[in-house]
């Protein structure tokens, strides 16, 4: 048992969390919009797996690198974990975005 691909999207959160922080791009900017997103967001795809699990396209195979806890039949604490940190990641990416954009219609704006 090893928690090597856990400890790494653990790290690679806290990651997304110190961009969020220094940017003020998701939670620093909107936390209510931003955590009602998250929670959408994992639904979506906690239902999108479990679709896959019960018609048997996803399946859990053991790893060296993973932890071997089931949080459920087929579905690994790493599973969930990557699911947060997919979401978060593109929040910070869609929040970035438009925060680019705005600033480039205000440049743009500007320079008529």
């Amino acid at each position: 048992m090893s928690g090597v691909y856990a400890a790494a999207l653990l790290v690679s959160a806290a990651c997304l969390v110190l961009l969020d922080v220094r940017f003020r791009l998701v939670f620093r900017r909107r936390p209510v919009a931003g955590t009602v997103a998250m929670l959408i967001g994992l639904a979506f795809f906690l239902a999108w797996d479990a679709v896959g699990i019960s018609l048997g396209v996803f399946r859990h195979l053991d790893s060296r690198w993973a932890t071997g806890v089931l949080l459920a039949p087929e579905f690994p604490l790493e599973e969930l974990l990557f699911l947060g940190f997919l979401t978060y990641l593109t929040l910070i990416l869609l929040s970035g975005w438009q925060r680019w954009r705005e600033r480039a219609n205000s440049k743009e704006g500007s320079a008529r």
